[in-house]
């Protein structure tokens, strides 16, 4: 089976039952499939092939979903671009990715219109709103008047369906290839961990780009033929909204997400009766968080998901009957998966409190790095996929991160890497040195803070430095705390001793 082959199957078998909700637009499978359709018949009458590359640069709209479906079912691979980059870090996705396609959301017009004669490989564009441009044709369009028949395309399970991009420390994202098999044993993982099922109602509130929203909820409701709600823009107060009017069953946020949910004055007044099971992951949470949060909304069906854009993701997860016993830990093994710790030498770790490295075994783990053989050799180990991530196991082998080996930050459930920053922050004629690390911020997890040895004669605030970084960075990874310093302390061999730091400024405040 084959991503686009659910949807199909699906219209099929369920074609009347609701599939997509968005705004005031309602679809059913049979509905969905014949848009999915028309995006698949269209790349391919335009020469997309098997294997191809189309990128999505689009929000979390009902056209994302026709977008991606369509993509893969014309044997295209899937390359979601995340909607919050700079348009030039999207750019070196588009063209790293070999995209020959960009379907893209209105708000991304004129960058990409700016940025295609930079990328040769780039065949077509596609709108993906409301609006009407001369620079391209609109796939609202194509959708309500191509063809619906069914593609034809033979997809086989082990063909790559995505590359998902995940940063990395050498300062450039990384892809993460993906195959529909990748997908298919996840569904099962999904449908025999949070019990998803043909009547469940999902919220898709947290980015679709991201692995955690795309392979642990939208495929497999999917795969099951539930219903799908698409929030675009994350409004603690219309979340809880929806869940009352649209009697939402499950639910996925990064812990901020829940954070922002609890401080709604009101709360109490929504009737979340409905749902059976919430998700929370891509961040840590602290155990404390997760005793508030269960209190608040009045239920312990919680699930801790901690894992992996390069397992799938996978990793590990803390169930309902674990949150409150073992609050604040990651969890154990999810079914499929096998995961253990590793030292140095990548030898087991098993005495429990002693640190190692999170390794991750299983058929949801990625098949490569996209054109990066080297990347690929370090990470994955004799089938393992090591991820980075430092970690301690208790007595009983529930793990917990405690620190991450390749300096990578959290704020607000988007990972951000040091030397990503570090390189954009070098570029400023002001700065002569400097480093970035994370501090702990009680809403968004971690905080980006700059520390910055000035050139000789310069001067610098922060608003100077996230001005200069807006065409370069994301919002969420440029710095909103600054410290200058005469010098950065490094070791003997000329590393800067981020530990140092990290404690130094533990209690700045942004």
């Amino acid at each position: 089976m084959d991503l686009g082959g659910l949807v199909a199957r699906n219209a099929r078998m369920v074609g009347a039952k609701e599939a997509v909700v968005y705004n005031d637009r309602r679809y059913t499978w049979a509905q969905v499939n014949q848009r999915v359709n028309a995006v698949a018949n269209e790349l391919i009458k335009q020469g997309v092939k098997k294997g191809d590359k189309v990128a999505l640069w689009e929000l979390n709209t009902d056209n994302f979903v026709f977008a991606f479906y369509g993509a893969v079912k014309a044997g295209a691979v899937a390359v979601p671009v995340n909607y919050r980059l700079a348009p030039r870090e999207a750019e070196w996705i588009l063209d790293n990715s070999d995209s020959t396609f960009i379907l893209f959301n209105d708000f991304f017009e004129p960058a990409v219109v700016e940025m295609k004669p930079r990328l040769p490989k780039i065949k077509g564009i596609y709108s993906m709103g409301e609006e009407r441009y001369d620079s391209c044709p609109a796939l609202e369009d194509l959708m309500a008047n191509g063809d619906v028949s069914e593609p034809g395309v033979a997809v086989d399970e082990y063909d790559d369906s995505m590359i998902l991009y995940t940063s990395g420390t050498t300062g450039k994202p990384k892809g993460a290839v993906l195959t529909h098999h990748n997908q298919m044993v996840l569904t099962c993982s999904m449908a025999s961990m949070v019990g998803i099922n043909p009547d469940d109602i999902i919220m898709n509130a947290a980015p679709l780009f991201h692995a955690a929203q795309l392979n642990l909820f939208l495929n497999p409701g999917t795969y099951m033929g539930a219903t799908h709600i698409i929030n675009r823009d994350f409004e603690p107060t219309r979340i809880l909204q929806l869940i009352e009017k649209e009697k939402v069953t499950q639910f996925f946020g990064a812990p901020i997400m829940f954070m922002m949910m609890m401080g709604v004055p009101d709360f109490e007044k929504y009737d979340l009766s409905t749902m059976r099971f919430y998700g929370y992951g891509a961040a840590p949470m602290t155990a404390e968080a997760v005793k508030q949060m269960i209190k608040k909304f009045q239920c312990e069906n919680f699930f801790c998901m901690c894992g992996q854009t390069e397992a799938g993701p996978g990793g590990v997860a803390l169930k309902p009957s674990e949150q409150v016993r073992k609050a604040g830990a990651g969890g154990k093994y999810i079914v499929n998966m096998e995961c253990r710790l590793a030292d140095e030498n990548d030898n087991d770790v098993t005495e429990p409190g002693v640190v190692g490295e999170l390794c991750i075994k299983g058929e949801t783990c990625m098949r490569e790095y996209y054109k990066n053989p080297e990347a690929t050799a370090a990470t994955i180990i004799d089938g393992w996929v090591h991820s980075g991530d430092l970690a301690v196991m208790d007595d009983e082998g529930y793990i917990t991160l405690v620190d991450r080996a390749k300096d990578m930050i959290i704020t607000g459930g988007e990972n951000v890497y040091s030397k990503e920053v570090e390189d954009a922050i070098a570029e400023h004629p002001s700065i002569a040195d400097n480093v970035i690390i994370g501090v702990p911020n009680e809403q968004w997890g971690e905080t980006v803070m700059a520390i910055v040895v000035l050139a000789p004669g310069a001067s610098l605030t922060i608003e100077e430095l996230r001005e200069f970084l807006e065409t370069r960075l994301a919002d969420y990874k440029r710095p909103r705390l600054l410290e200058i310093v005469d010098m950065l302390p490094r070791n003997v061999s000329g590393k800067v001793l981020k530990f140092q730091l990290r404690d130094t400024y533990k209690d700045a405040t942004a």
